[in-house]
């Protein structure tokens, strides 16, 4: 079952809070506030789905350092930020850094609703690819040594022959092998086999 999407707001204004998150639910939309960057670490929501609100100055960690933790743990949130001391420099750095989208207080409600239903199509986007990884990264893992070997041969474009003079064997043994990494990386070219690993970046 797919997890549904939530909203993940920051700001140490506990008015602003309250006023995103009802706009928000009215929208049909799952909100969760937190007053300050830490909170929002220590909530441990930063790989669930759904994008992040995060106001630009906060006490403490304010929402450039959240970001840059965030990258360092690889989540995949999208983050829109906020800010009431909004400059162009500030925008720009923001969104170089990954960020989705910049917007400033007063914020408009249809331009956070637009900006919200575009961080989940990415976050989503994100997700899913990350996931296609894993299972690749997967079916990689269960090859045995012997198959890895043959598999990195063939994405040279070794013919089997050639396979089994560089790995000391004959080409029946080479066959055999060849057809268990087709079958468990589950392809049937060795065309479509590089594809796979080109998702992967082998």
């Amino acid at each position: 079952m797919t997890e549904a999407p939530s909203v993940f707001l920051v700001d140490d204004q506990p008015a602003i809070l309250k006023a995103m998150s009802r706009l928000l639910q009215s929208a049909g939309l799952n909100a969760v506030t937190f007053e300050s960057a830490k909170a929002f670490l220590d909530s441990d929501s930063a790989n669930k789905a759904g994008c992040l609100v995060l106001d630009l100055a906060m006490p403490g960690m304010d929402g450039m350092a959240l970001q840059h933790r965030l990258s360092e743990v690889d989540s995949d949130l999208p983050i829109i930020f906020l800010t009431g001391h909004g400059s162009i420099d500030a925008g720009v750095l923001a969104m170089k850094l990954g960020a989705q989208d910049f917007l400033t207080k007063p914020v408009d409600d249809e331009k956070l609703l637009a900006a919200v239903k575009a961080a989940f199509e990415r976050n989503q986007r994100a997700r899913l690819a990350k996931a296609e990884k894993q299972a690749i990264q997967a079916r990689l893992d269960s090859l045995t040594p012997r198959e890895l070997e043959v598999l990195y041969l063939l994405i040279e474009g070794k013919l089997n022959k050639q396979v089994a003079a560089e790995l000391g064997t004959v080409e029946k043994t080479i066959k055999v092998h060849r057809a268990k990494v087709m079958s468990k990386m589950d392809v049937t070219s060795i065309a479509a086999l590089i594809h796979l690993l080109g998702k992967l970046k082998v």
